[in-house]
């Protein structure tokens, strides 16, 4: 392989990407797009309010007044505030008069009198129901905080009328929290917990979404040359293995120019939330400490996953003559792909788990998971370097199929071929 034809071939493939506006335009736009749907969500509902006119009829004669008073006010949500105008009524004294008395409540809430309204019974109490009625019972944030009001209050009186202080068997029953301290060679160190579960995602889908991206623009850029026959001017003067590093490794350089982009981007976005967090944090406990190494890792996993696919998805581009045909056989790389989504939060759980080990040592799902054990905890060095290796190693073997696959395909037009001719070709190539 002549390296100054490779180098030559880097720079083409990196610079057309790069000058592109489309390049720049994913660039910002993808950190911009994710950190809306991360964020925006959240932001409305925790802004939203809502209140509800609610008419309660107690059968018991015991309920009603206390949950009123209960829902009195604003209840805040981790999702909004909710107010509730409770109107009590009493339930008739005849079957016949609260079955018109249902109806009645049924028609006001129709007319826009009032939003809902509910009817207790002792049949319903016994066997923990009560019936909710309104026009529209997709309210789920309504319904949430008034079932757990209504829960509380007849929880009260379950406890009062066994001879048993309500207030004492909340103080007795109390929830329990753990500090959740991380074992390192330094010692031991508060860490929330949550914090390092969050990093590993945020590693995880973006390695993932790079993989992605950036494999099915080398299937692009290769059906591209073939379609427009200009292969055929550049494979006069270089070799198609060499043609074929150069697109791998400038497309790469190009994936990692966007990758610096949106972390950096991410760095200076999330600063704020980061400085707030570690303001927030109990007294002795610390956000998850980054190892440098840890980006050492990442763009190690980053580079074998995108050599492994990218080579795939290479072979794909220069075997068939268009994307339909191409996409077809790309499902089976995104299956690969999947299993590890699958995989995410039994992993995160237990990295260290017999079957997790195994799986981050295949080399189709080294990168992503061994990524993901490396963000939750290190494993041990024998394992990462034997990942890394069998990854290597297969890489270096898709390389060579890939251009094997690359050297008679990208000259080929017309029919689909079969696998038996895919085969033809990386035998005698």
């Amino acid at each position: 392989m002549r390296l100054d034809k490779v180098r030559v071939l880097v720079k083409r493939e990196y610079i057309s990407r790069v000058k592109t506006k489309g390049f720049w335009i994913s660039t910002i736009l993808v950190p911009v797009l994710f950190g809306s749907f991360a964020l925006l969500p959240a932001l409305v509902m925790s802004k939203t309010s809502t209140g509800q006119h609610l008419v309660v009829v107690d059968e018991t004669g015991t309920v009603a007044r206390p949950l009123a008073e209960r829902l009195g006010g604003a209840s805040d949500h981790e999702m909004g505030k909710v107010t509730f105008d409770v109107t009590v009524e009493d339930a008739a004294p005849t079957a016949a008069a609260r079955e018109r008395q249902r109806q009645e409540l049924g028609r006001r809430v129709l007319d826009g009198d009032l939003d809902a309204w509910i009817w207790i019974t002792p049949e319903g109490l016994a066997d923990d129901t009560v019936e909710y009625h309104a026009e529209s019972v997709s309210n789920f944030l309504t319904q949430e905080v008034l079932e757990g009001a209504l829960s509380k209050v007849v929880q009260r009186q379950r406890l009062a009328q066994a001879g048993i202080d309500p207030d004492r068997v909340a103080e007795l029953t109390r929830s329990v929290g753990l500090e959740t301290v991380k074992v390192t060679q330094a010692g031991g160190r508060a860490e929330a917990g949550f914090a390092g579960v969050a990093l590993a995602y945020v590693l995880f889908f973006l390695l993932y979404m790079i993989i992605i991206i950036y494999g099915q623009q080398v299937m692009n850029g290769v059906l591209e040359e073939k379609t427009s026959r200009a292969v055929e001017i550049v494979i006069s003067s270089v070799r198609p293995f060499e043609l074929m590093m150069g697109k791998l490794v400038g497309v790469g350089l190009a994936g990692l120019t966007q990758l610096a982009v949106w972390l950096g981007t991410m760095a200076v976005l999330t600063a704020p939330a980061v400085v707030a967090s570690f303001a927030a944090l109990p007294e002795g406990m610390s956000m998850p400490h980054l190892e440098p190494s840890l980006a050492l890792h990442f763009a190690i996993c980053f580079l074998l996953g995108y050599f492994l696919y990218a080579s795939f998805y290479a072979a794909l581009g220069s075997a068939f003559n268009n994307v339909q045909e191409a996409q077809q056989f790309a499902t089976l790389a995104v299956i690969f792909l999947v299993a590890p989504l699958v995989l995410f939060p039994a992993v995160v759980n237990d990295p260290n788990a017999p079957w997790a080990v195994v799986a981050s040592l295949i080399p189709v799902f080294t990168p992503l998971l061994m990524m993901l054990r490396i963000a939750v905890q290190t494993p041990p060095v024998w394992q990462i370097v034997l990942g890394y290796g069998l990854t290597a190693l297969f890489v270096c073997f898709m390389v060579w199929l890939t251009s094997r696959i690359y050297r008679v395909g990208i000259l080929m037009v017309g029919k689909k071929p079969t696998l038996k001719e895919l085969w033809r070709w990386v035998r005698y190539a």
